[in-house]
Order: C-alpha cells, then structure tokens, then sequence
C-alpha cells in the first residue's frame, strides 16, 4: 500500500493508523479508531440499492469500505469481536443481529494505473483474477456447472477476452448467490481511477465503453445483488457510464446524506487532540487541515490530521505529499485569462461563485468554463461556502479550505500563470521585494516575464501587471495582508502589502505601462513619486506601522520588460 507507514505510539501511548485501511487490522492491533460504525445503521435504515460515496483522496474511503465488509461478511466468524465497544454495538441488537449474514465481495481498483488501454486492460485482467483468486473454493464443490469452472479458470489464467473481463463482476455475483443462496454485497473502491487515467492519457473513449458494461452489468437489475457501495473521487455522468441504472443514490461533497461518514468533524478532532494530549493545538489543526463543508458539515481532513500529530506537532501539507497533483495540473493546462483571475482571487483569500455541475464527464472539462470548478470542488481543492439553486443549477461560493491547499495553489497555479517558474524563485522574488533589494527584486521580475508567453497578448496594459504581481502576493498568506486598489491619503494605491507582525517590513507598490523601453525610467519615477505626492503611507501609519518599516515601490512595464524604483 503506498503511503502506508508504521504506525508508532507516542507520548500518550496512542497508536495512530497512519496508511492503515483494513478495519480488521486496526482494530486488532488497537490503533486509534474515529468511530464511524454509525454509517452501518444508516445503510440499513435507508437501504439504498447501489450508493455512490465521492470524497477526495485520503479521506477514508477505502476503511470505511473495509469496516463494511468485515460487518456483512459471513466468511469469518468472529469478526463480531471487532465491533465490541463501537457506536454500532450501542444502537440495539437489531443492527448487530445484521452482522455476518451476507456473502461480500470488495475489489479495489486504486492501482489501476496505465499510460495505454493495452496496459490499462492488462492491469484490469491481473486484478479481476486477483478477486476470484478469493473464491477459488467454488472451484471445489458443486456449485459451478461446466460453463463457470472454465469462465472461472479463463478468468484466474488471465486469459479472458475483453468481452469476458466486462461480464467478470456479474458472474462472480451469480455463482456466489448460487453457492451461498444469498444476494451479494458489492463494495467497489476508487472506481473513477481507471476512467482519470485514461483521461489523462489518452484512451478515454475505450475506458468509458469498458466501465460501461463491467458496472451496468453488474448494477443494473441485478436480482444476485443486495446492495452495491461505490466510492471515487468524481462522481461521473449517469450517460456515460451509470447508463439506464435508476436505482443509484449519489452521496457527494454537496449532497445532504452520509455528510460525516468520512473525513474528522470537530468534536472527532477534539476527542484526539486530547488523546494525544494536545487540547492546546486545535487551533492551528484548525488553521492547516479544516475548511471543508460536507453539504454544510464542517470537515477536517483525516489523513493530514493523523500525520500532524505523528510528526510532533508540525503543521505541513500532509496530503499534498500524498499524490503528484496531476489532475490539478491537467486542470490547470487550457485555463482561460477569466479562469486565472478566479485562480488569484482565490489565492487572495476571496471567493468566486460558480455553477457547479457534478454530473460531469471528463470531456467536457476543456470546453465548459464551470467544469474546471466543479472538479476542484469534488477532488478536494476548493470547498463550497454557501450552496443555493438558481436558474441554471447549483450556485456555489467557492474558496480555498485551508492552509495547507493554499500552498498547492501557491506552487501550481503561480507556476502556471508565471510561466513555469518554481515556487522557490516566486519566494525569492517575494523575499527581496519585502528586504529592499529592489535591484534583485527587477531582476526576478525580469526573467519571469522573459518566460511568459502570454505577455505580447496583454502588452501594455497596466491590469495585466497589476494582477500577476497580486497573485504572487499570495507566497505571503497569512503572515501579510495585501490589498489591491484601496484609497489612501489622497489617491488610491495599486498594491500594499501590510504586515501583521511588528517591526517587519510592509511595502507599497505603484504601476506603470510605457509606451517604449526608453521611458521605463521615466514612468518608474513617477510611479514612485505619485507614492510620496498622494501620501499613500497613510494606510500603514494608521496601523501603526512606522515610516521606517514601509518600502516603496514604482514598477514600470514594457511587454516584456521591467524597471523598478524604489
């Protein structure tokens, strides 16, 4: 399992569940438990047929898949055991009086990763064998005719056809309800993988017609099936891949049901924090890993949570580490300049409204404007605020949850807007303009707008300028804050950055276009002098902020060059 780490014990004698996804494992073990045993009565108050669960990567989704399938199963006896204490156990015999009654098969298709459909079947074949590996017992009794011992042979040797690979969760539906004569939970994790790489890659269509029949086959009217749980990432369109299934409940990061099944709720995160005997942290836990609204539910994410407390304490972005941020990159490949400008708002701790559209197919990400917001908002990059419906759908404000998904925006959408450059040589651009170094300060500024291609399409307009430099204001969140465009003294500055710690250095920047390369030095100059004249040191001595601790800054641009004064 990637990721997975020994858990240790700490100070507390706590065992945290870091990278740890089978329930049976954690329990036995005595690892620290969030109790969603909970999410078992709500299934079988609510009955749904099939239930798709959508959450970002490393909420959770796949222990709580596991802990429903150790409850279900009726292949081990004692797995009664694992919910002694638990808020199952507590609700009335009636739920538990439900364990171990049903015949359970759960399949995982979150290494199914490939850069072809050739390799991407090959993957696909390895792990369908791998599941029928688990009932090879069928093999022994009289429960198959002639036809399924060489269906289930074909399939274990890996030499089905694909015709045959799109029936495999189907069959091996209908000869446990023949062998067992009893309906069949199926639970399937990260179902969306294959369908995102093959996005990604380039074989989309031919993933799309494969998931189509392997899940409709199985889902659909299926009387071997008792229930089915789905989870993913995306919820994709019912057209393109659920066709004609009528009986699929959809729980998803706006939804109203099953909001706390996955992911820390506040009081969870209390409850650790004084297991670990860290009370005091919540705050800054708060801070770095809080944010989501799970259909209006506050939300911690779980996996940065449990790695805060196991590294003492340091906040980092612990999720972040956990993926390359591919689909954010994909994302981010075709944004139009609207797009960018809603991506530095949000840098600035703003939000932006948009129609938010989870029936999506990945192919219309590169064609609708509000599909770009939409995956944002489903795959954990951007949470919801408010949520309301309007003439053309779901309108959601949208914002970047925490701190530590502002430092992913940080890298990959200045990267994006800045032409390529590393973060590092953003930051030191940030750092020498808040130190004074106004001839290092030109020289970065210089050499990002060298990389720039888009600049000849924007030349000479001095909002373009003065937007790329706010979005780079955003490497200073929280320990400044920035405003654009605000009266002061007798004018209105073009760009302020105020400190919130005393005796560090705040700055005031002023912007100007030239209309040749000789006049950059004029217009600088007089950027700087409209600074003094207007007397926009106001806003910072109103804060307290003392004279000696502003810098000052005229900008002027031409196309691709730059002269700063200060």
């Amino acid at each position: 399992m990637p990721f997975a780490s020994v858990a240790k014990k700490n100070q507390q004698n706590v065992k945290l569940p870091i990278g740890i996804e089978d329930f049976a494992e954690l329990r036995k073990k005595n690892y620290y438990f969030v109790d969603k045993s909970l999410f078992i009565k709500d299934l079988l108050d609510k009955s749904p047929k099939v239930l798709l669960l959508t959450r970002p990567r490393r909420f959770g989704k796949t222990l709580l898949l596991s802990m429903v399938k150790y409850f279900f199963s009726m292949e081990e006896k004692d797995n009664i055991s694992l919910f002694q204490n638990l808020d199952i156990e507590k609700v009335g015999n009636r739920y538990m009086d439900e364990q171990g009654k049903r015949p359970v098969v759960m399949l995982s298709l979150k290494d199914c990763k490939a850069t072809s459909w050739e390799n991407m079947q090959d993957r696909l074949k390895s792990r369908i064998a791998s599941l029928y590996d688990q009932y090879s017992f069928l093999l022994e009794g009289n429960s198959l005719n002639e036809a399924d011992h060489r269906y289930f042979n074909a399939i274990l040797n890996e030499e089905s056809k694909q015709v045959a690979l799109e029936n495999s969760l189907q069959r091996l539906l209908a000869m446990l309800k023949h062998h067992f004569q009893k309906p069949v939970v199926l639970l399937l994790d990260e179902y969306d993988v294959p369908i995102q790489q093959a996005w990604e890659q380039g074989y989309y269509t031919e993933a799309i017609a494969f998931m189509r029949n392997f899940l409709s086959l199985a889902l659909k009217t299926n009387q071997d099936l008792d229930f089915a749980l789905l989870t993913g990432v995306l919820r994709i369109a019912k057209e393109s891949i659920f066709s004609g299934l009528n009986n699929l409940i959809i729980s998803s990061v706006i939804e109203e049901s099953y909001s706390t099944a996955m992911g820390f709720t506040a009081e969870e995160v209390h409850r650790l924090a004084n297991a670990m005997g860290h009370a005091d942290k919540f705050p800054e836990i708060q801070q770095w890993y809080d944010g989501y609204r799970f259909a209006g539910m506050g939300i911690y994410n779980p996996w940065s949570v449990l790695n805060y407390f196991d590294n003492n304490c340091r906040p980092q972005p612990y999720w972040a580490n956990t993926s390359s941020n591919a689909i954010l990159k994909q994302l981010l490949k075709n944004t139009s300049q609207e797009q960018q400008n809603n991506l530095l708002r949000l840098l600035r701790g703003q939000n932006i409204a948009a129609i938010i559209d989870e029936g999506i197919v990945y192919e219309d990400i590169d064609t609708q404007v509000d599909a770009l917001y939409t995956v944002m908002l489903t795959t954990g990059y951007l949470t919801a605020e408010s949520i309301s419906w309007g003439p053309a759908g779901q309108e959601c404000n949208l914002t970047i949850p925490n701190e530590e998904i502002r430092g992913i925006y940080s890298r990959e959408v200045l990267r994006k807007i800045s032409g390529g450059e590393s973060t590092s040589v953003l930051t030191r651009l940030m750092r020498n303009l808040l130190l004074g170094k106004a001839e290092q300060f030109q020289e970065d500024m210089q050499n990002i707008l060298l990389q720039m291609t888009s600049v000849y399409d924007t030349a000479n307009q001095e909002s373009f300028y003065h937007g790329f430099l706010l979005g780079m204001t955003a490497l200073l969140m929280p320990q400044y804050e920035v405003q654009s465009n605000r009266e002061s003294g007798y004018g209105r500055f073009d760009l302020a950055i105020f400190p919130k710690e005393k005796n560090s250095f705040g700055a005031i920047l002023e912007f100007k276009t030239a209309a040749t390369e000789a006049e950059l030095e004029k217009r600088a100059a007089e950027a700087l002098q409209q600074i003094e004249s207007k007397e926009y040191i106001q806003a910072f001595l109103s804060r307290d902020i003392t004279k000696e601790h502003i810098l000052k800054y005229g900008i002027a641009f031409f196309g691709k060059h730059v002269m700063i004064r200060a």
